[in-house]
């Protein structure tokens, strides 16, 4: 059974940092392409960044580039985000998403494209 499981979410004032983590089991970690999602109440939920399985390719939201980071660990089947100089409107739950792939620099960063999904951690930021 394939659990992912998010932490590091919480309350920070703008300006501020945050590191969340998703630890995946239950799946061949190296044979998925990882992703943050991100979803306030009323809208849809939207792509953030993404992560190869090689961790050679990375994609990102124009509104996170050069504030956040996605990295990976795949010896403890875990993968990051970074997030530096947070803003108020960064404020949503963070999901993390898997996609299998052969592709080791395959980076997939649609919604639909995604096989599991976290529960999401809460992420506020106070202006």
């Amino acid at each position: 059974q394939v659990q992912l499981v998010e932490s590091g979410g919480g309350l920070v004032q703008a300006g501020g940092s945050l590191r969340l983590s998703c630890a995946a089991s239950g799946l061949t970690f190296t044979s998925y392409s990882m992703g943050w999602f991100r979803q306030t109440p009323g809208k849809e939920r939207e792509f953030v960044t993404a992560i190869s399985w090689s961790g050679g390719n990375t994609v990102y939201a124009d509104s996170v580039k050069g504030r956040f980071t996605i990295s990976r660990d795949n010896a403890k089947n875990t993968v990051y985000l970074q997030m530096n100089s947070l803003k108020p409107e960064d404020t949503a739950v963070y999901y993390c998403a898997t996609k299998w792939t052969t592709y080791s620099d395959y980076v997939a960063s649609h919604f639909s494209e995604h096989d599991f999904w976290g529960q999401g951690t809460q992420v506020t930021v106070s202006s």
